[in-house]
């Protein structure tokens, strides 16, 4: 109470122990702790120096009007409130700013918001609650360790902690009211907080009630009991959701207990059949904190409401024999139901009451049946049962062939992000239509509407659909009306891959495919091609989409290059993957070129040396008379040619009958037979022979006959028995007409016979004349 005298005497006692006419500067108390928001005083010793001083708080100035001077050697300096976790406040000299000294201020707090609970250990659910457990905060920026202290009135010590938690063991009177204080204590400081004062009801806290869920078909029983605590009044709640993910939204059922009520119960009727459902039941006394949760899942069962079968049916192109098959299909009751369910369809004919046909009944699977009906109109009836209890029935119609009914027209269709949007038009004012649609031909699906419009969800990304609308009208359906291959979404183009890259010097020839085209890829506006060198820019060139080759032009000679072609497709591309080339030094072309022209001119060199060598060899072995081996040729005298006659020439004009030469020998050997005249009639002397002109060569000599008085005649000579050769003398010729008329020349055998020996020479002769 008496802070001040007291920090005084400290300060002036050992003042006078060391002598008085010691000078001492100092400040005190140091390293105080203070509660937080109290008030505290600091001494500052002046002995030491002359005049005022004046004090800062972390090296900010305090205010001077907290600050006084007891005597001329102490001054006192006033902190009210104090807030600082921790602080550093200093004395200084007012002429010489020396510092004098200083201390520091920490404040700790003491304990609040004290909070009890009176409840059960785990292994008891009824009597008095043996455990109460007390919770408060505590404001701790210290390196002390603190220990708490939990007492109960009056004094008691009931737990020990060095958190801010702490359970104690022990029964705590119900009948009156109970106070609870915390000390916190450490080596410097030691705070109490304020008394916690209780209603032992007000803070019990019941055992978690027992719960009961009882399924039936179309409701839901939750039952649950409190526990015997006491018999006051109380307050329980019953939470229940739909099992699936934490943010499914859930039901509170509020009910309040009297103090004779054990439990209670509700009844749910509002739930999803087949499904798995989270309940939880609490209880609390009035004004006291909730019990834990006692929690249950269960499985519904199947309510009969919630059967909606949808039965519809694909009915398939007739056969020969006029049957067709009706694929039947409908909603099949969820596998998380329990029990055993069995499904049957009975075909009767339409109208029913048709005499002289047999109803059949067909046991089919969970969700498809197959059923065969003839050409006439028929309904299908669809019962489901479980066990022997009957949950629901449908039935749909199958028209008769030829049967004049409605169907929509004009079906017009688009797609949004995999969603298929479906128009069309109603043939006359009807009562629905239905939809039905699939991607594969097996697995269908099937929705109603009552307009003309239909909104198609679910359906597998990138997949074309075939989609059917029929027209429902009383009990009856229309005919169907199909658009073919709509799909679900265009997605990018197929997959680019570079076939071929054909480089030259200063050129390339790139080509590429398309592969793994699906039926709802997108259709390739054009393709880009972008190739580069290591160093160099990204080039690029684009073609349209017709194009699956191109010839890159104004490359390096000598250089590698990478290459890929990007598809553009109006929903998306694709790019196929780099693909490394080099350019040759020289055009591969050129070479291949030089080489067929080189091959072409060594043929045609080869081919000429060829044929000059076979001429050559023709002309020299040439056949060339040899005079040693000549024959004498009878030519006519003149006398011999009366009676010639002309013959017209053939049509080689070189050639003719008189053109030939008969050799001594030929015609000493041979007779000729019975010589005609022009007339045809025959010779009258038998013994005549005919010479005819020479050879085709020899023939052209005598169209340019000698002089007429020129004659050739036989010389031998004496003098050279070796040579074969004969003298040549003038001898009367005839002139060979120029019309290449000939005439045979009749030889009498009695008249003499010139002989004539051709050479060479003679024709060489001839032509020089």
């Amino acid at each position: 109470m008496y802070p001040f005298p007291a920090l005084l005497i400290l300060v002036v006692i050992p003042s006078i122990s060391d002598g008085q006419h010691e000078t001492t500067c100092n400040v005190v108390p140091k390293d105080q702790y203070i509660e937080v928001g109290s008030d505290t005083e600091i001494v500052c010793q002046t002995s030491c120096v002359p005049g005022k001083v004046f004090w800062t708080l972390n090296k900010i100035p305090v205010d001077e009007s907290l600050s006084h001077i007891t005597n001329s050697s102490h001054t006192v300096v006033t902190l009210r409130n104090f807030t600082h976790h921790i602080a550093t406040l200093e004395c200084s000299s007012v002429d010489t700013k020396q510092v004098l000294g200083g201390t520091t201020i920490r404040t700790y707090s003491k304990p609040g918001k004290i909070s009890c609970i009176l409840h059960y250990d785990k292994y008891s659910k009824s009597g008095v609650p043996q455990l109460l457990t007390c919770n408060w905060e505590h404001e701790i920026d210290s390196s002390l360790a603190v220990n708490y202290t939990v007492l109960i009135e009056p004094n008691q010590t009931i737990c020990y902690s060095t958190i801010t938690t702490c359970t104690a063991k022990g029964s705590v009177p119900l009948w009156r009211n109970s106070s609870v204080t915390v000390r916190a204590r450490t080596t410097a400081w030691e705070a109490s907080s304020n008394t916690y004062t209780f209603n032992p009801y007000h803070i019990m806290k019941m055992s978690h009630p027992e719960i009961k869920v009882t399924t039936f078909y179309d409701h839901l029983l939750v039952e649950w009991n409190r526990s015997s605590t006491c018999q006051k009044k109380c307050h329980c709640q019953v939470q229940y959701k739909k099992a699936v993910n934490e943010s499914t939204p859930e039901w509170v059922i509020n009910k309040t207990l009297t103090s004779d009520q054990r439990g209670s119960n509700v009844t749910i009727e509002k739930f999803e059949s087949c499904s798995n459902y989270k309940f939880a039941a609490r209880c609390a006394l009035d004004k006291a904190p909730w019990s834990e949760w006692t929690n249950k899942t269960i499985l519904t069962k199947l309510n009969k409401s919630d059967v909606k079968l949808r039965l519809w049916r694909k009915v398939a192109e007739p056969e020969k024999n006029g049957i067709r098959k009706v694929h039947a299909m409908w909603v099949e009751i969820p596998s998380t139901c329990q029990g055993t369910f069995s499904y049957t369809i009975q075909q009767t004919p339409y109208p029913e009451g048709t005499t002289g046909v047999n109803n059949k009944d067909h046991i089919c699977g969970n969700s498809t049946c197959d059923v065969y009906v003839n050409q006439d109109a028929h309904r299908l009836h669809l019962t489901v049962f479980d066990n022997e209890h009957l949950l629901g029935e449908d039935s749909v119609y199958v028209p008769a062939i030829g049967e004049s009914l409605p169907e929509v027209t004009d079906i017009q269709t688009s797609t949004l992000e995999g969603v298929i949007l479906v128009r069309w038009k109603a043939p006359v004012p009807v009562g629905g239509y239905m939809i039905d649609y699939t991607h594969d031909g097996n697995h269908y699906y099937w929705k109603e509407s009552k307009y003309t419009n239909a909104t198609l969800f679910g359906l597998l990304d990138k997949k074309p659909y075939n989609i059917t609308i029929t027209p429902l009208f009383g009990d009856k359906t229309g005919h169907g009306t199909q658009v073919f291959q709509i799909c679900s979404r265009i997605g990018d183009p197929g997959n680019v891959n570079i076939s071929n890259v054909e480089p030259y010097d200063k050129s390339a020839s790139v080509s590429w495919i398309v592969e793994s085209r699906e039926a709802c890829s997108g259709a390739v506006v054009n393709y880009t091609i972008f190739y580069y060198t290591q160093k160099g820019p990204l080039l690029n060139v684009t073609v349209d989409g017709t194009k699956q080759g191109i010839l890159l032009e104004d490359l390096n000679p000598d250089t590698q290059y990478n290459v890929y072609v990007r598809a553009t497709a109006l929903t998306g591309a694709t790019k196929s993957t780099d693909r490394v080339f080099e350019t040759k030094t020289f055009d591969p072309r050129l070479m291949t070129l030089l080489s067929v022209c080189g091959s072409i001119t060594i043929f045609l060199v080869l081919s000429l040396g060829l044929w000059c060598a076979i001429q050559w060899k023709k002309f020299k072995e040439k056949p060339v008379p040899n005079p040693g081996l000549s024959s004498v040729a009878l030519w006519p005298s003149a006398s011999s040619q009366k009676g010639a006659c002309p013959f017209q020439p053939f049509s080689n004009p070189s050639e003719s009958l008189c053109d030939m030469v008969y050799t001594e020998e030929a015609q000493r050997t041979s007779t000729s037979p019975l010589a005609t005249d022009c007339n045809g009639n025959t010779a009258s002397e038998q013994t005549e022979e005919y010479v005819v002109a020479p050879d085709p060569v020899k023939s052209v000599e005598t169209q340019h006959p000698p002089s007429p008085g020129e004659s050739t005649a036989l010389i031998f000579s004496e003098n050279s028995p070796t040579s074969p050769y004969r003298s040549q003398s003038s001898v009367e010729t005839h002139t060979l007409r120029t019309s290449k008329q000939c005439k045979r020349v009749p030889v009498k055998q009695q008249e003499k016979a010139l002989t004539v020996y051709v050479t060479l020479d003679m024709f060489e002769q001839g032509q020089g004349r």
